[in-house]
């Protein structure tokens, strides 16, 4: 497979501004199938904004912004460039999943239900196969035994996983982590956390935006460090964690 063939999300000169805030400066990131970006960096560098443009919830303001083959927001129709309507987000977005700091989960919902609604609005499946579907994600973050719980009676952790099967069950050719574990109690981190190591050792293609160094060190094929807008600097894992930049081992220092 090619360079370009293998690549899912290409980032040329991405920009974006919160009114005269501008908070991305010109990033340049990469991602090929199968990998596992991870990004760290300081609050207000850009991490989670760059995420959310990568899922649309973001529009960015000037550069390029390719994924699983696409330029976000915009279609080549005839020469020209059209904006997408919702059917175009709607069908985009149920290839790439995400997960939030928060868990997002609809409170009178079971389990099984909060992981089984999109498939039934979004994937149009019919109850029956989008609760076997359901049930089958559950399973493979560990919670069949919990699919009957409601969110109040299931830890962080598990909320967490709850949130992260239900992107799965979507099938998405990428998952977006945006801090999955900063809301967590220290102790609940790790289920977290392995849960996705195991989606990382099945090949599935994750950008990470994370404090946890060691599931970099561990997991991640690169590792990038974001500052005031721009990628500082991007390497493997345990060549960053070298890195000489006074700046990223001043911040890698305090985060370990």
């Amino acid at each position: 497979m090619s360079e370009s063939n293998s690549l899912l999300v290409q980032a040329k000169g991405v920009r974006k501004s919160f009114g005269t805030h501008e908070v991305l400066k010109g990033i340049d990131f990469q991602v090929h199938k199968g990998e596992v970006s991870v990004i760290v960096g300081p609050s207000g560098s850009g991490k989670s904004t760059f995420l959310r443009a990568m899922n649309g919830l973001e529009l960015i303001d000037a550069g390029s912004l390719i994924v699983d083959g696409e330029q976000v927001g915009y279609s080549l129709s005839d020469g020209r460039y059209r904006e997408w309507g919702d059917g175009d987000w709607a069908k985009f977005r149920s290839r790439i999943g995400m997960v939030f700091q928060r868990f997002n989960l609809y409170a009178h919902f079971d389990a099984l239900e909060n992981v089984a609604a999109s498939l039934i609005h979004v994937k149009k499946l019919s109850k029956a196969k989008a609760r076997e579907r359901a049930r089958e994600q559950l399973d493979r973050v560990g919670l069949a035994d919990h699919s009957h719980k409601r969110p109040h009676q299931l830890s962080g952790g598990q909320q967490q996983r709850v949130a992260i099967a239900r992107a799965l069950a979507m099938d998405p050719d990428l998952m977006l982590f945006d801090e999955p574990t900063s809301a967590l109690d220290p102790e609940l981190v790790d289920e977290v956390l392995e849960t996705m190591k195991a989606l990382a050792e099945g090949g599935m293609t994750m950008v990470v935006v994370t404090h946890e160094v060691g599931f970099a060190r561990e997991v991640g094929d690169s590792l990038a460090f974001f500052d005031e807008g721009i990628v500082m600097e991007k390497d493997e894992p345990e060549l960053l964690l070298k890195t000489e930049n006074p700046r990223v081992r001043s911040f890698l220092d305090r985060v370990r």
